[in-house]
């Protein structure tokens, strides 16, 4: 192989070493944001629960949790 070939291989292997390693911190990222959007969806089902108990348990008739938003 010449010289250029060589270097333009070069190139493209660095390149793709780049990508892959951006690829595998996107992953991170991703797999990071799931476990944290699973908790937080957790959260508000207990919030929403919550409400909706103190809700019944001061006389009202629709729990909050199962109330339509005003915009509905």
């Amino acid at each position: 192989m010449d010289k250029d070939m060589d270097r333009r291989i070069a190139r493209l292997e660095e390149a793709l070493a780049h990508q892959t390693r951006a690829t595998d911190e996107l992953s991170e990222v991703i797999a990071r944001q799931d476990a944290e959007i699973a908790s937080l969806s957790r959260r508000v089902a207990l919030l929403l629960r919550s409400a909706a108990q103190t809700e019944l348990d001061q006389g009202g008739t629709i729990p909050l949790a199962d109330q339509r938003p005003p915009h509905w």
